[in-house]
């Protein structure tokens, strides 16, 4: 466990659990859902080199070649792949708050580095994907399980707004149909976002996360935890047509919440 501590945050960063945020705290307050019983359901983690659900596990290379994917972590029991190999997988420390994982089969030769930099009271959080000659299509993505309840305030309230959605599928898979967003619950993807999506503490305070990702994916059934995830491209993005960029970097501000 690598322990960093700021003047306002502090982050402990589990690498033999998929390099993920174990913990982290603002002041006094834990924004992190703990250890639960299964690895996906926990802490804050990369979705490399895969985010979200990929159908049947299957991706393919420039030449048409198909590839399978580990598809028995879905908790919907669906074939899909789900996540990427990341998570699963120990990563090396390479000092200076970054780490690395050299990806296994079949990514074999490409890596993805992650680093995490306290700034006062904002953390940047980047991924970095090295092909090194591997030519499958790559998602990324981060997965913060983001604590309904941090021990002062009410529980979490998300505010975000985006003009578009992809329809979801009875597969759990986005159509590639862009609709009109729907109310919550959500585990959907969403577009063409007007403001960067904050997460409201009332009383306690007030998360805000502004990336350079074209694309939001948000879980909100949990009832302890919620994810807002930005992602480089949706689920399934090779059958939908889409590509994304090998580097992202999101910022996660922390501030005071007041109730007038």
């Amino acid at each position: 466990m690598l322990v960093n501590d700021g003047d306002e945050i502090s982050i402990a960063i589990d690498l033999d659990q998929g390099a993920r945020l174990a913990s982290l705290q603002w002041r006094d307050m834990e924004f992190v859902v703990p250890f639960r019983g299964h690895e996906l359901t926990w802490g804050w983690f990369a979705m490399a080199p895969y985010a979200g659900r990929i159908k049947d596990g299957i991706l393919r290379d420039s030449k048409g070649k198909k590839y399978q994917l580990p598809n028995s972590l879905d908790p919907m029991g669906t074939q899909h792949a789900l996540i990427g190999l990341g998570v699963s997988s120990a990563w090396e420390d390479l000092g200076g708050g970054k780490q690395i994982l050299d990806l296994p089969n079949p990514f074999q030769r490409a890596s993805i580095t992650q680093q995490f930099e306290i700034l006062g009271n904002s953390l940047r959080w980047s991924l970095d994907f090295q092909a090194n000659g591997c030519d499958l299509p790559v998602t990324l993505g981060f997965h913060p399980w983001i604590a309904r309840n941090i021990g002062k305030g009410g529980s979490a309230e998300i505010v975000f707004s985006a003009k578009k959605m992809f329809q979801r599928g009875q597969d759990y898979l986005p159509t590639g149909r862009l609709v009109d967003p729907v109310p919550p619950p959500w585990d959907d993807t969403f577009t063409e976002l007007s403001s960067s999506p904050k997460i409201i503490w009332p009383g306690a305070a007030t998360v805000s996360i502004d990336s350079d990702c074209p694309f939001l994916m948000v879980y909100s059934y949990d009832e302890s935890g919620l994810c807002i995830e930005p992602v480089s491209a949706p689920p399934d993005a090779q059958n939908l047509g889409i590509s994304g960029e090998t580097n992202i970097e999101c910022l996660i501000t922390f501030n005071e919440h007041y109730i007038n």
